[in-house]
Parts: structure tokens; sequence; C-alpha cells
């Protein structure tokens, strides 16, 4: 993947290239424990100095996107251990279980490490099936968490969850602790999932309550960013999205592809209350030649468009995204959660 960067912009290089490498791990481009480009090898790339480089990976490194190894390199940082009440030494196991390898093979890897590690084949048994019980537990129910001031990408992830055969509700990370408490002193247990862009401070909570924790692979819009490549320059771009946090994503990797080649404006969507914000997004009716949505905006912009048809110069091209999440990734998550029958 090459990164771009365009010094013009009104958008700092820092905030460019940030926006584009996580975008690019949280969209699994990069998988985890991958090793990213050198700080030489972006700053070629790109054209900035190491030093602004090396802020960058400092700063994913502060947000727990990517880890950096002492004499190695940066890494995109895997999760932790999935269960928080184990002993530490199974660490490894785990990842190997959730693996998608030779399934055989890695159960085989899997014992083999525990019996190497000191452990009798009873006392390994015990392990595994405690491990598989906490996990079966755990899928119980699901629960959605983003920061309150991004709540918009919690809801399109569990509309995109809702085929699960589990309960699933969205649950702010500024009340996750609240919320997990309660169901701690019920008895009862919760996978928590969540985009990579959030994954260490919900990981933290959920690890405070012995919960379980799942990123969530986002889509990697490639036709979407292709109609956006063939846009002539000096046109408008409408973004519209449930999403505050998404649209700050794309204007950062708008910028860094495109730079002042495009007039991008945006519009915050509330489903809700669709009076709410309206004249903006009626600005960007107006404006734009083309416009890029999600899901639960989609009847919002139509319902705009059709109402004030008599104010717009043209109709604008409206394109609405079917996917917030990678296509596979409920089918992977149901895996992962055990899920393969309806729980009840």
């Amino acid at each position: 993947m090459r990164f771009q960067v365009q010094p013009c912009s009104s958008v700092s290089a820092s905030l460019q290239l940030y926006g584009q490498l996580s975008f690019a791990i949280a969209s699994r481009f990069y998988l985890p424990g991958h090793r990213l480009p050198s700080t030489r090898q972006l700053a070629m790339q790109t054209n900035l100095h190491r030093n602004t480089v090396s802020k960058v990976y400092r700063q994913l490194e502060a947000h727990g996107i990517v880890e950096a190894v002492a004499g190695s390199g940066v890494y995109v940082r895997g999760q932790a251990p999935v269960n928080p009440n184990k002993p530490s030494h199974q660490g490894s196991v785990t990842a190997t279980i959730s693996g998608h390898g030779h399934g055989g093979q890695d159960v085989g890897c899997c014992i083999n490490t525990l019996l190497c590690g000191g452990l009798t084949l009873q006392e390994t048994l015990r392990q595994l099936t405690t491990e598989i019980n906490w996990r079966i537990s755990c899928g119980a129910q699901v629960l959605v968490s983003t920061p309150q001031d991004d709540l918009g990408a919690a809801h399109l992830m569990a509309r995109e969850l809702i085929t699960l055969p589990a309960p699933v509700a969205v649950a702010p990370l500024e009340s996750l602790d609240h919320r997990l408490g309660g169901l701690a002193q019920d008895g009862r247990k919760a996978t928590v999932v969540t985009s990579r862009y959030f994954l260490k401070p919900v990981e933290e909570v959920t690890r405070s309550h012995n919960m379980r924790c799942l990123v969530l692979d986002l889509n990697s819009f490639d036709h979407e960013l292709s109609v956006i490549a063939q846009l002539r320059a000096d046109t408008c771009l409408g973004l519209v999205s449930i999403s505050s946090g998404i649209l700050r994503a794309a204007e950062l990797i708008l910028q860094a592809q495109r730079g002042q080649e495009l007039l991008v404006m945006t519009a915050l969507a509330d489903v809700d209350n669709p009076q709410a914000g309206r004249k903006l997004l009626l600005s960007v009716c107006r404006a734009s030649g083309t416009i890029l949505c999600d899901q639960p905006s989609h009847p919002v912009v139509e319902a705009t468009i059709r109402q004030h048809r008599s104010q717009l110069l043209r109709v604008p091209n409206l394109h609405c995204i079917d996917h917030y999440l990678r296509p596979e990734t409920v089918d992977v998550l149901i895996k992962e959660m055990g899920l393969s029958c309806a729980v009840a």
C-alpha cells in the first residue's frame, strides 16, 4: 500500500498519514503482528521528515493501534490474552486456538505447548475445557462499544450484527464499566466488540470484568475509493453518515489522496430526528455532484433531495455504502463465539 501526503493541504501532514495508517490497520490491510514500513521507508514514500513519521507512529502506539519493539520495528498490535483470569504463560496458546490455520495442527501445537509448559494431559484438558466454556458463556450476548461522541459507529456495527444468533446492544464506552459490572453481579457474561480504533480502552474495561473483547474489521471501501479517484478535479463530493468519526476519518483520507482537487462537504445525519442538521444536509445536496452515505443515512438524504428537488440545479449522484464492516466479519464472529446454533 502506498501512502500519499498533500503538502499544500489545510490538514497537517502528520494527520493525513495517521488517518491512512489507522484505516489500513482497521480495515485489515495490515494484519495483527505485521511489521509496518520503517520510518525511513515512509519518509521516502511520502517526502516527510523521519521525525514526522516517528511522531505518527508514537500517536498510533499511544492509542493502542501499534506497538514498537526496540531494535526491531513497529508492529500492528494484537489483542490481549483472551481470558484475563488465566495464567500468563497461556497467552500464546489462546492466540493459536483462535487462529485460522489448519485446525488439527493448531490444536496439536496448542496441546504440545501446554505439555511443554509443565502441565499434565489431564490439566491440559481442564485448561482447554475452562477456556472453551468461558468463551461460550461470553457468547450469551454482544455489546458494541465506542466512545459516546462517536456512538454512530457503534450503531453501524450493531446494524450489521443483527443476524447473530445472540442479543446485540450498543453500550457507550463511558458507561461500559457500569454495564459489565451489572452483568457480573447477576452472574452473566458478554462479548464486547469494537473497531480497532477503540480497542485499547475497550479491552481495559472488559478485562477488569473477565469478559471477552473482540475487534471487528472494517470494510476496505475499495469501490468507493475508486469512485472518488475518478471524480474530476474542482468538483464537490458530499459525505453523509450517522458517525462523526467516519466523517473525520474519510476527510483525512481524501485530503491525502486528492488534496485540494476536490471540495469535500460533510453532514451528520440524525435518523431519530431528521430535521436536525437539515440546513447543512441541504447545502451538501445543493453543492455536491456525488454523495456517499451509509445505509441509515440513505433515506434521510433521499427525502431531502426529493423534498427540495426544485431548489437543486442538478440531482446529485447518490451512492449508498452497503457495509461498514468487512462482509465476512459476521461469519468469523459467529465462529469465534461458538454461535453455530441459536443462543437460548
